[in-house]
């Protein structure tokens, strides 16, 4: 008796939002865990060609935790693409000023690349104090243990 393998189609798929707290935990960790539900691995149904994932919400994102002395060892870069056009930012200064970034950039490195994981990354809604504009869509909390 053969097994059929089941693919999943993008009208099938179910959706839920969740809202995780990133108060104290680990940047690394919670990027990967959001990643992983952002793709959708972690549903039976997980398709590698097709959108699966789930919503996430981020709140308190400036009191995320950092291991080590990554604080001030850590450095973002960006370059314009003109001479002298490199800039640095250390995590200290990424935490104060940009934190949502902080998490969308750990995120982005976990996702797949190309017009999928563009789509992917569009379900990802960072904020950096305890409130967020998605309260109509009536999400239900995550919390995760590291």
């Amino acid at each position: 008796m053969q097994r059929q393998t089941t693919i999943a189609k993008a009208q099938d798929i179910e959706r839920k939002w969740f809202v995780i707290d990133a108060t104290d935990l680990p940047l690394g960790r919670l990027a990967s865990e959001i990643a992983v539900r952002l793709t959708g691995k972690n549903k039976p149904i997980y398709t590698p060609n097709v959108d699966c994932g789930d919503y996430i919400i981020v709140v308190n994102a400036d009191k995320v935790g950092l291991s080590g002395d990554k604080m001030n060892k850590k450095n973002y870069y960006n370059v314009s693409q003109y001479l002298g056009g490199l800039r640095v930012r250390s995590s200290g200064t990424m935490l104060k000023e940009y934190p949502e970034e902080m998490i969308e950039r750990a995120v982005w490195g976990m996702l797949p690349k190309g017009r999928l994981g563009r789509q992917i990354y569009k379900k990802l809604f960072v904020y950096a104090g305890p409130d967020h504009l998605q309260e109509a869509q009536n999400p239900e909390k995550l919390t995760l243990k590291f």
